[in-house]
C-alpha cells in the first residue's frame, strides 16, 4: 500500500553554477499543517480521553474514545505511517468499511468478518473529527485533517422486524442452546424492552426491579430512562438468576465463554450470540438492533402511543420514531386492504348470487 507523507521540504537543491558545500545540511522536514506525528497522536489521544473524564462524559463515550484511539494507532503502525494526515484518515475510514474482507478479519480479529453498518462509519467519522479538533486546540497541529474529508453517506438502516414466526423460532433456538436460561432471558428481554445493544450489556442486577417489572438503563447522552417488561420476561429472568445467583453490582447478562467468562456481555459478544441464534433458527440477518425494530413495530401494532414509544426507545426527537410509525401504518393499510369488512361482505354476496 502506497504511503503518503504529509511533509513539505525546504528546497536545498544546489544551483547549477554552485556546488553544495560539505558543511551545508538539508533543512529539517516540516509536517503539513493538517498532519500530526504518530508519536504525538498516541500521547494526545490519551489526554483526549482524560479530557473527556474531566468533563464527565459517559463511560460508554469514554470507552469508545479509547477503543477508537487504539484502533487508529494499530492501523497506522500496521501500514507503516509515521504521520497522520488527510490521506491516512481516508485510508483508515476506507479500512473500516473493507477490513472485514481481509483474511485475518477487521482489526486482526478473525471474528470480525461482517461489514459495518452505515451508522457505525458515521460514528467513527464524528468521533475522529472530535479527536482532531482537540489536537488543534492543544496546538499539536494547525488544522484538522478531517476538515478536507467529506462525511460518509449515511443511509438509515432499513427497518425489517422479525415476523412472529421468526421471533418464535429464535426463542425456541435459545431454549435449545448450551445456556438455555440465559439465552431465553436475553431474547425475551430484547423483544420486550427494545433496548440498544450497549444498554443491555451495561445492565447490572441492581438496575432491575423484578416486582415492578422495570429496568433502569443508561442510554445515549449519559441519560437514564425506565423500560418495562411483561410477566413472561420476568419469569425467564427469575429462572436465569436462580440458576446463576448474584447481586448488584454484578452484570445482569454475563459472557458464557472466552477470557470474559463471568463478566458482562460485550456488544461484540451480543452480536455473536445473535448471529449464532439466527443460524440455529434459520433466520437470516439476525442482529441485536433487529430486536429493537421488532419491539417498536409490535408496540405500535398493538396500539401503543407514538410519544410513549419515543420515551421507551430513548429517542431525543421523533424523527426515528416516525419511521416506525410509517412502517406500522403501512402494515395496517395492507391489513385493511386484505381484510376490509365491506370488501369481504361484497365477496360473500357475490358468491351467494
Amino acid at each position: 500500500m502506497a504511503k503518503t507523507e504529509h511533509s513539505s521540504h525546504t528546497s536545498t537543491a544546489p544551483s547549477s553554477r554552485r556546488r553544495r558545500s560539505s558543511s551545508c545540511r538539508q533543512a529539517p522536514v516540516r509536517r503539513a499543517p493538517d498532519a500530526v506525528s504518530v508519536d504525538d497522536l498516541k500521547t494526545f489521544s490519551e489526554q483526549w480521553v482524560f479530557d473527556g473524564e474531566s468533563r464527565h462524559l459517559s463511560p460508554r463515550t469514554l470507552g469508545f474514545r479509547e477503543d477508537l484511539s487504539r484502533k487508529l494507532l494499530w492501523w497506522l503502525n500496521r501500514e507503516g505511517h509515521s504521520v497522520c494526515g488527510p490521506n491516512e484518515m481516508r485510508g483508515f475510514l476506507a479500512y473500516i468499511n473493507t477490513g472485514h474482507k481481509e483474511p485475518g478479519g477487521r482489526w486482526g480479529n478473525p471474528r470480525m468478518t461482517r461489514p459495518v453498518r452505515p451508522g457505525t462509519t458515521k460514528t467513527y467519522y464524528i468521533t475522529l473529527t472530535t479527536l482532531f479538533s482537540y489536537l488543534v486546540e492543544q496546538g499539536v497541529c494547525e488544522e484538522s485533517p478531517m476538515d478536507s474529508i467529506r462525511p460518509p453517506a449515511h443511509r438509515p438502516d432499513q427497518i425489517v422486524p422479525f415476523t412472529p414466526e421468526q421471533a418464535d423460532a429464535l426463542l425456541q433456538a435459545a431454549r435449545r442452546g448450551p445456556h438455555p436460561r440465559r439465552d431465553e432471558a436475553i431474547v425475551l428481554f430484547l423483544l420486550d424492552t427494545g433496548v440498544r445493544a450497549s444498554e443491555v450489556c451495561d445492565l447490572t442486577v441492581g438496575d432491575t426491579d423484578m416486582q415492578a417489572r422495570n429496568c433502569r438503563v443508561l442510554g445515549k447522552g449519559n441519560k437514564h430512562r425506565m423500560v418495562w417488561f411483561g410477566m413472561e420476561t420476568r419469569k425467564a429472568l427469575w429462572r436465569y438468576l436462580q440458576e446463576d445467583p448474584r447481586e448488584s453490582p454484578a452484570p445482569l447478562f454475563r459472557s458464557d465463554s472466552g477470557i470474559r467468562a463471568g463478566q458482562s456481555l460485550t456488544r461484540s459478544g451480543l452480536l455473536q450470540f445473535a448471529e449464532r441464534l439466527g443460524k440455529a433458527a434459520g433466520v437470516d440477518d439476525c442482529h441485536p438492533h433487529r430486536f429493537r425494530h421488532t419491539f417498536a413495530v409490535e408496540f405500535l401494532r398493538n396500539g401503543g402511543n407514538t410519544f410513549t414509544l419515543q420515551q421507551l426507545l430513548g429517542h431525543t426527537s421523533l424523527t426515528m420514531t416516525m419511521r416506525y410509525v410509517a412502517l406500522a401504518q403501512a402494515d395496517l393499510e395492507n391489513q385493511h386492504r386484505q381484510y376490509s369488512p365491506v370488501q369481504g361482505m361484497t365477496r360473500r354476496t357475490s358468491r351467494q348470487r
